[in-house]
């Protein structure tokens, strides 16, 4: 039998933080733009996890070009206003702080630009739980999960997929642990549910922190 995994990867919106009056009152500005108005930001919170410009295509049939500009008129709302309308999950900081008191690295690996998941986690004072933070580049290179959870490791030496776990909300974070042979949680805290999760696979499923904390620490 194994030790716990070593290398903790964490999604951010919804998985350490609860973004939704930032990101949907961005996307509801966005939308505007088009013509699209929409009263009940609910209706939005489906944008909370996955890469916005996937998002505008897939839920509004924006084509690639419209889903681009779109994410620019995102950003003239989320980096005035948008990104701190954001709050830490209730009991995530004790959490975090057990989780690196016990030994292990902590992560995270966000389809969110770097730049802006490295402001959010200094303005909530989580910064130092992480000896990395992976993300997207300004320029939308890297959304894809898969592709943020390969450079996470490969820019920090990781190479034993069988140390790994990522923890997340949504289905692409299942998926893109399964692209890196890696195991996952789904949290049912968040923004997905437990068939999305399930459905895309994930090791396990979580429904709190306390029931997080306590399969990270069962022996594999």
């Amino acid at each position: 039998m194994q030790n716990t995994y070593n290398y903790v990867l964490f999604d951010l919106d919804g998985t350490i933080t609860d973004p939704m009056e930032g990101i949907t009152k961005s996307v509801q500005y966005a939308l505007s733009k088009y013509g699209i108005n929409v009263e009940d930001r609910r209706e939005l919170t489906p944008f909370i996890g996955p890469p916005l410009q996937h998002s505008f295509r897939d839920f509004y049939g924006f084509t690639t070009e419209q889903a681009n500009e779109a994410c620019e008129k995102y950003h003239e709302y989320f980096l005035v206003k948008g990104i701190f309308e954001n709050k830490v999950y209730e009991g995530m900081e004790n959490f975090l702080q057990r989780l690196q008191e016990s030994g292990r690295k902590l992560f995270v690996a966000t389809s969110k630009p770097e730049p802006l998941a490295r402001k959010i986690l200094e303005h909530f004072g989580l910064i130092s739980y992480f000896t990395f933070v992976g993300g997207d580049t300004m320029e939308r290179s890297r959304s894809d999960k898969a592709k943020v959870i390969s450079y996470v490791m490969e820019t920090n030496g990781i190479t034993s997929a069988n140390d790994v776990i990522m923890i997340g909300d949504r289905k692409h974070d299942i998926i893109g642990a399964k692209s890196n042979n890696i195991s996952s949680i789904g949290v049912l805290y968040g923004y997905g549910d437990y068939e999305e999760l399930s459905q895309a696979g994930a090791d396990f499923i979580s429904k709190d922190l306390d029931e997080l904390e306590s399969l990270l620490n069962t022996k594999k």
